[in-house]
């Protein structure tokens, strides 16, 4: 689920936080980056178990509608295909699910207001009118339907947001990614005939250790990298340079000198992208400037020890 790309992101926000609270306990700071990365496995559960419940809501407003005192035809014989769909249906029982969401108490108790306004905007929008009236009754029609859902409904609903950010200040970066995990694990199941299987947290076994790595590494060798970026910024007070902007400078430092079994281009590139997310784009300048005459000074004195000095047929990540 999580790339390498995806763990970097978690680290630079760990480190910053890190350094932000003066934090001096590095074992501690290293079980609070692991919470911030697993927090995001705990939200893909909830987006998948507030499917499951929005199902469990439908059913009640079912029943209470035919439990009224002076029922309609329609509260009587509800149209039932939204309460049938078959991928809402392999999620709500998926027994994978159920266990992993118990482990780690995901659920929605307390949260019942959220399930009932989603469930009531779903209702009124187009996309489920047109689903209640089609005639296509095939798995990919329900698999089309949910995925619409998910974009249309469930991605744009305000108080969702909310629940999420007081859950977690992290959470909103990891929004997209989320949602994005969810549809392709429901588009997985659809291929497999129906076989809802949930993706793990780590994309490849090795790369909760990269993750603990970086950041140690990053924090240990922070004032050594700190002299090798004053070298090159004379004209600049270190002091002065934002937290964030030198935070991501360390990083990639780290990893082009310590990491000898990733290419110095995928580094180099990765962190890049990492400034144009975080950085302003006057800094992000800056910083891609400084990370170019430091790669160029490591080749230059053989510091690096890795294949094609970073600047060759290296396979990206």
């Amino acid at each position: 689920m999580l790339n390498r790309r995806h763990l970097r992101v978690k680290v630079l926000q760990s480190l910053y936080a890190y350094l932000q609270s003066h934090n001096q306990d590095l074992g501690r700071g290293e079980r609070e980056m692991l919470h911030g990365v697993e927090k995001v496995y705990d939200m893909y559960l909830y987006q998948f178990t507030l499917l499951k419940e929005i199902i469990e809501q439908e059913e009640a407003v079912i029943e209470e509608n035919k439990s009224k005192r002076l029922p309609t035809s329609e509260d009587l014989n509800p149209n039932t295909r939204f309460l049938e769909n078959r991928c809402l249906g392999m999620i709500s029982g998926n027994k994978q699910l159920l266990k992993k969401a118990g482990e780690r108490s995901i659920n929605w108790q307390g949260e019942r207001e959220i399930v009932r306004k989603l469930l009531q905007q779903v209702k009124q929008q187009p996309y489920y009118n047109e689903y209640l009236e089609s005639g296509d009754d095939s798995l990919e029609a329900d698999t089309g339907f949910v995925i619409k859902m998910i974009k249309k409904s469930v991605m744009t609903f305000e108080p969702l947001h909310a629940f999420y950010e007081e859950k977690s200040i992290y959470w909103i970066d990891d929004w997209e990614l989320v949602n994005k995990m969810m549809i392709r694990t429901i588009k997985n199941a659809q291929e497999n005939g129906g076989k809802l299987q949930l993706m793990e947290l780590f994309k490849d076994p090795t790369d909760r250790e990269f993750a603990i790595e970086l950041f140690r590494k990053a924090i240990l060798n922070r004032e050594e990298f700190d002299k090798i970026i004053s070298a090159k910024t004379r004209n600049w007070d270190v002091e002065r340079i934002a937290l964030m902007d030198m935070i991501i400078m360390e990083m990639a430092i780290t990893e082009i000198l310590k990491f000898p079994e990733i290419p110095v281009k995928v580094s180099l590139n990765e962190y890049i992208e990492l400034s144009k997310m975080y950085s302003t784009p006057k800094s992000k300048i800056f910083v891609n400037g400084i990370l170019d005459k430091l790669v160029e000074e490591f080749v230059r004195d053989s510091k690096i020890n890795k294949y094609a000095s970073g600047y060759g047929n290296e396979a990206s990540e």
